[in-house]
């Protein structure tokens, strides 16, 4: 399990991306790169980072499932995700 203090960082920085979005399209489409520079950095999209829903692990995301490696197969072998299985040859 991650840190309590990352998840909350995550999430606050999803919601900051999510109130500056409409501000940051305007200023990007009128070239005002100075206007862009004082919005906060949280605001940018690239400083999202992906995060596992159970455990909010970031690395080992699987981006199909929303989960990491470690769920993932925690949760195909319970049988939680449809269609998934252990492979073997």
């Amino acid at each position: 399990m991650a840190k309590k203090s990352w998840i909350a960082r995550e999430r606050k920085r999803n919601r900051m991306v999510a109130l500056h979005a409409e501000k940051r399209r305007k200023l990007k489409e009128a070239g005002d790169w100075v206007g862009l520079q004082k919005l906060p950095r949280d605001a940018s999209p690239v400083r999202q980072h992906n995060r596992c829903a159970l455990t909010g692990r970031s690395r080992g995301y699987i981006r199909r499932f929303g989960v990491s490696r470690i769920a993932f197969r925690e949760m195909a072998l319970k049988g939680i995700i449809p269609g998934v299985r252990k492979s073997s040859w």
